[in-house]
């Protein structure tokens, strides 16, 4: 049985930071009644292995509903969250718990993986 919304994170470096990088796209079809539970769950998965750091990013495709639920679960394990934003080749800090970023900063970052 597959799912209608699929998440992977993987380690890379920003610079001398690490960060994770949570890759979301959409699965099987399905609405968002089917999605968003779906995204629940795959984040709930992916984080089993994330302790959780100063900044997550999250890279791909995804609706509003999803999206919500996605920087929510992060945004209790991160102290910033950024989402890429294709329009300014950058990501957007969208919720920050730290003073090391702002809310809207745009994040021009060439990450490389770290594992």
């Amino acid at each position: 049985m597959g799912s209608a919304f699929v998440i992977t994170a993987a380690g890379v470096m920003v610079g001398d930071l690490r960060a994770v990088r949570f890759t979301v796209g959409f699965g099987l079809p399905g609405d968002n009644t089917v999605i968003v539970r779906d995204a629940a769950s795959a984040m709930d998965a992916a984080l089993e292995a994330e302790a959780g750091g100063p900044l997550a990013l999250i890279f791909g495709p995804a609706s509003l509903p999803a999206m919500a639920v996605i920087v929510h679960r992060l945004g209790h394990r991160f102290g910033a969250v950024a989402v890429w934003d294709p329009k300014l080749s950058a990501y957007v800090v969208a919720i920050s718990h730290t003073p090391d970023y702002a809310v809207g900063q745009a994040l021009a970052l060439a990450a490389k993986e770290s594992r």
